[in-house]
């Protein structure tokens, strides 16, 4: 067991069926690559987190598991704590995971072929919890000026006018935007007048660099029956493999809605690992975490100085939040087939392509600082490479 907060410490992940690792010949075509695609993180998990799993698995019945009080409580003081919210038990629906969440909730609010809105570039499940429910997607692309993506909030009228839901990403991945408070309410009034729900995928609220703010979008609304939040420990404390996710639904109509969209799956998020992992991370969690963004922010900061330096035509679009970066590589001329072969077939790094993320991510690639701060040093240092 690791109980030490050494971010630069190198743990192997290779033949531990490591998705980031072991999958490598799958996605890229050749294993020699630095793995910095998928968001999770190369860093053990909290201390905290890790003995309660040992603990848990010592002992040797491994049965269905059912929610304890103390779930509840430590995400509920977590969200009052964090971000002064303060949440009724009631409202708390608990769900395998916030890609499962998104796709019930399509389907519990928006009925076929009903339009829903996504944000590109943007997650990619946000597309296909759409497409794939029979839904119709409206893309109301963010705005790129200066290197800065925000709302197009005169396109969002429009496109509200015959929507049914709005999927917001907040904060924003992969362009790592963190939405102002005045952002976030004019994005709520033009729901008000369109009687549009939202579906508020907060998984990253609490990976915010600390010159910007996090606003739980439910805590600014004057009534928050409409919208629905999704929140998880998961990309916050590296416990992504355990499926555990909350969704805060205030309004009790709505919650019934979900809870029968995932009861018609027959979906259950008990298991006996994630709970007791959820409970310690949002309990015990909360020092580790705060060392955590001051790792994260230094090598967001190394790798804006490298790239200024030594890769000028690959222009970091800053971020606010999430320790993804989203890389402007349009400079180098490339297009989106030819930018993927360069970075893995010529760099050795393997980095998500932007288009995953919708058309507005052509030329773009998502980075994942996610990992000890000399292999991101030594990615760049590949491409530089590459470059000559």
């Amino acid at each position: 067991m690791i109980d030490t907060l050494d971010f630069n410490q190198i743990l192997n992940r290779e033949n531990t069926n490591s998705f980031k690792y072991d999958a490598r010949q799958d996605i890229f075509g050749r294993a020699e690559v630095i793995p910095l695609w998928v968001a999770d993180m190369d860093f053990a998990a909290p201390p905290a987190v890790s003995r309660v799993l040992a603990a848990r698995a010592a002992h040797p019945i491994y049965g269905y598991t059912a929610y304890p009080d103390s779930l509840y409580d430590a995400l509920i003081c977590w969200l009052k704590r964090r971000h002064g919210w303060q949440v009724k038990r009631e409202w708390v629906v608990m769900c395998p995971g916030v890609v499962p969440s998104l796709h019930a909730a399509v389907m519990a609010f928006a009925k076929l072929g009903e339009s829903v809105i996504v944000q590109p570039p943007v997650y990619f499940p946000f597309f296909s919890a759409v497409t794939n429910t029979g839904r119709q997607l409206v893309e109301n692309t963010l705005r790129l000026e200066n290197s800065h993506y925000t709302i197009d909030f005169e396109h969002l009228e429009q496109c509200a006018e015959n929507a049914r839901m709005l999927l917001l990403c907040s904060p924003h991945n992969p362009v790592g935007r963190v939405w102002r408070k005045d952002e976030l309410k004019r994005l709520l009034q033009i729901a008000r007048r369109h009687d549009l729900i939202i579906f508020s995928d907060e998984i990253h609220a609490d990976l915010v660099y600390p010159d910007c703010q996090h606003h739980l979008l439910a805590t600014l609304a004057d009534d928050p029956g409409n919208i629905v939040t999704a929140v998880a420990p998961s990309k916050t404390f590296n416990i992504p493999g355990l499926n555990l996710s909350a969704l805060i639904i205030p309004d009790a109509r709505h919650r019934a809605t979900v809870t029968k969209a995932f009861d018609t799956m027959h979906v259950s998020a008990a298991n006996p690992f994630s709970i007791v992992a959820f409970e310690a991370a949002y309990s015990e969690g909360e020092a580790w975490l705060k060392a955590l963004l001051a790792y994260l922010k230094d090598t967001r900061d190394f790798v804006a100085d490298f790239l200024a330096v030594k890769l000028p035509k690959i222009r970091l679009i800053a971020p606010q939040g999430t320790y993804l970066l989203w890389l402007d590589c349009r400079a180098l001329g490339m297009n989106d087939a030819e930018l993927k072969h360069f970075f893995v077939q010529e760099a050795g790094v393997g980095m998500s392509p932007g288009r995953l993320f919708g058309e507005a991510g052509s030329g773009f690639m998502r980075m994942n600082i996610g990992a000890p701060r000399h292999v991101i040093a030594d990615a760049l240092n590949c491409i530089v490479k590459a470059m000559k």
